[in-house]
């Protein structure tokens, strides 16, 4: 996959980018495994933004993925594009007709067969429980829990390690350099998710981002005192506090907001800042 840049003929366009879809082999999405998606602008069911800055955007439909990946073989049919997601979808068709999306793995293209079972081949795309996945091998769309599908590694160019195995645990090294632990009877699929240059598109202009359901940020520092801590003062001032704050008041940017007796810290091993 590579990025393509246009013509510098307005100033948005001069340092703009976007995806070339080399990997996308299928431009309408299946039908059968589309369902519609409802905006909220960011309000709760009382009406309440509770999360700010979202709203408007492209229509878009859900696609339903499969990321608990049912047991045999199933051949890549196209790989699509996906508004909700950053990384790619793969449909593949199994040996009985039945559809279903999976993330893309990079290097699989259509006509392809990918496998899920104990059994299956150690190449990109396969499905396996980790105890069947040799020490080192890189890894995505893992899971938590056995039979509820893969939670960690789905987006676009991520990929995890498989570091160790003891005890009836998986040490998994996660793309931010966490090292957790993760049942042997879990599920992954082997090698990277594509679009891997997803990261270094980019976006050039504020209207691409409202085609993204992105509404403007506006910064505390340009407020009245009234609407934001930071607000006030004569010309560009400080923000006059320890450490910048919420429009409500709470700490932000560096404050952890991790639980300290969470009942998963056990199986983190290694955190991603190295302690």
């Amino acid at each position: 996959m590579a990025t393509m840049k246009y013509k510098p003929t307005t100033p948005s366009r001069r340092h703009m980018s976007v995806a070339s879809f080399d990997e996308v082999t299928k431009f309408t999405p299946e039908k059968s495994l589309i369902e519609t998606k409802k905006k909220h602008s960011g309000r709760n069911n009382y009406g309440k933004i509770t999360v700010r800055h979202q709203g408007g955007g492209n229509k878009q439909k859900y696609r339903l993925i499969d990321f608990k990946r049912a047991e045999g073989n199933a051949t890549v049919v196209g790989i699509e594009y996906d508004p909700n997601r950053t990384s790619y979808i793969a449909l593949l068709q199994d040996e009985a007709g039945n559809k279903s999306y999976v993330i893309a793995p990079y290097g699989v293209t259509d006509g392809d067969v990918l496998s899920t079972g104990a059994e299956a081949d150690i190449k990109p795309g396969n499905t396996l429980p980790i105890e069947n996945i040799p020490v080192g091998t890189i890894i995505h769309n893992i899971e938590l829990y056995p039979g509820k599908g893969g939670q960690l590694v789905r987006s676009a160019g991520a990929q995890a390690q498989l570091m160790a195995k003891e005890n009836g645990m998986a040490q998994v090294r996660l793309p931010s350099g966490e090292v957790r632990l993760v049942r042997l009877d879990c599920k992954a699929t082997i090698g990277q998710i594509g679009n891997i240059e997803h990261n270094t598109v980019k976006i050039g202009k504020a209207g691409k981002t409202r085609h993204m359901g992105i509404r403007p940020t506006v910064r505390g520092s340009v407020m009245n005192p009234c609407d934001h801590p930071h607000g006030g003062g004569e010309g560009k001032s400080p923000i006059g506090r320890p450490g910048p704050v919420t429009p409500w008041g709470k700490p932000a940017l560096g404050l952890k907001t991790r639980d300290k007796k969470a009942r998963t810290n056990k199986y983190i091993v290694k955190r991603r800042n190295g302690r």
